[in-house]
């Protein structure tokens, strides 16, 4: 008979520090070296997320259109030659930052960063192919936003921040119509620059690695290091959207909180967690398994550069609405009044340590958690000492922070359907 082996939850969680090597541009690279893996990923971060532009969408169609061509090599040949090496190349964008991400086995570095280096020092920036990007963002957008869980996820950002807030602005889809090759020039000649910009870089790393990759820092221009002053924000706490042809209504609750620097961030996190953060949490038990109202709800905190907040989402049957906004605040009346049981902590005690452990399983999850606490301005003694914070919660602990940020008065409500 084969058993099984016992279930081992670490005590705590062993870090990598990331080495850092500072260019004479100022530009700081952090590697994370590990001979175990025959790959190297190099992730470039600019500080050019939606937030820094001063146009509607001319981040993202700079950051997308990176890929569209250089000076020397049109998109097909960027895409051929990192096919042939079976590299990969990757673009995302937030409200504060633009992640840029090369992947490749270490014995292909070389013509992996040789494209890199063409893409991000030499975009050509075409405008035939601009406009062709714009139309298609466009079409995607109007599409995109006839779903009542795109609209529901673009009014909580204006009724936490306000709609002049960067972090709540939205934009018609006809402002890509506005979007010119003169305005994404001018956004990445302002923000793509030294001043700007900090490199992570895992798996295999070696000195020639760190080379090439200084070499691509130096050549990035001299800038100025940019950052906005953000209005207050102007919260609204109830949004409702009719939309009587809808089947469904997405509703969104939650509160404008704080960012991950402060003291009670992860705390709100294992409150999340109840909640909402696993298949088994208290809003799943209820809205799904004993209601049959949803497929599936999730509770979260977010974090931005200079805010953040809880977030719960999901979406019902139009006739269940009321039912389940009843049942979601009756959940969260529950955690406020009485004790979670030692049990159920530690059982999301441990779903959330193993989550942490399976992010940091490789080279590439330990990089992209490094780029998240060199954002905070930690270095990863944050994740150890994240995973201390977790351990150290208690019942009392989460019913305190329930009653500190989870009075419905506080709360906003956003439904659309």
């Amino acid at each position: 008979m084969i058993q099984q082996p016992d279930i081992i939850i670490p005590s705590s969680v062993d870090m990598p520090r990331a080495a850092l090597h500072t260019t004479a541009n100022g530009v700081k690279i952090y590697t994370l070296n590990s001979d175990d893996f025959e790959v190297v990923r190099f992730t470039f971060v600019f500080h050019a997320g939606t937030s820094m532009q001063s146009k509607s969408f001319t981040a993202s169609a700079t950051a997308n259109m990176l890929c569209e061509g250089s000076e020397t090599m049109t998109a097909q040949q960027i895409a051929d030659e990192l096919d042939f090496y079976g590299s990969y190349f990757d673009v995302n964008i937030d409200r504060d930052y633009v992640y840029i991400s090369f992947a490749s086995l270490s014995k292909f570095f070389d013509p992996t960063v040789k494209v890199a280096k063409d893409i991000l020092l030499h975009p050509a920036f075409e405008d035939k192919l601009l406009r062709t990007y714009c139309s298609k963002r466009k079409q995607s957008l109007m599409i995109e936003r006839q779903k009542v869980e795109v609209q529901s996820r673009e009014l909580f950002g204006q009724a936490l921040f306000g709609i002049e807030h960067p972090y709540g602005a939205t934009a018609d889809e006809s402002c890509y119509d506005d979007v010119t090759r003169d305005d994404i020039m001018s956004l990445y000649n302002r923000l793509y620059t030294a001043d700007n910009c900090f490199m992570v870089c895992s798996g295999r790393v070696d000195d020639a690695v760190i080379s090439a990759l200084d070499d691509i820092a130096m050549a990035l221009p001299h800038g100025t290091l940019h950052d906005v002053t953000f209005p207050a924000a102007h919260t609204t706490y109830l949004l409702h959207k009719d939309i009587d042809t809808a089947l469904q209504s997405s509703i969104r609750i939650g509160r404008l909180l704080f960012p991950r620097s402060h003291p009670d961030f992860v705390g709100m996190q294992v409150v999340a967690a109840i909640l909402g953060g696993y298949f088994g949490s208290r809003l799943m038990q209820n809205l799904r398994e004993e209601h049959g109202y949803t497929y599936g709800v999730m509770a979260a905190m977010v974090n931005f550069d200079h805010e953040g907040y809880l977030a719960i989402a999901t979406q019902v049957a139009k006739e269940h609405r009321d039912d389940a906004l009843k049942e979601i605040y009756a959940e969260i009346e529950t955690l406020r009044h009485e004790l979670i049981s030692e049990e159920e902590l530690q059982m999301v005690q441990n779903i959330m340590i193993g989550e942490t452990l399976r992010i940091l399983d490789g080279p590439f999850g330990i990089a992209d958690v490094t780029i998240e606490n060199i954002m905070c301005g930690c270095d990863n003694s944050a994740t150890e000492e994240c995973v201390k914070t977790i351990f150290a919660m208690t019942p009392e602990r989460v019913r305190e922070l329930c009653n500190r940020y989870l009075c419905r008065e506080d709360l906003i409500e956003v439904v659309v359907g």
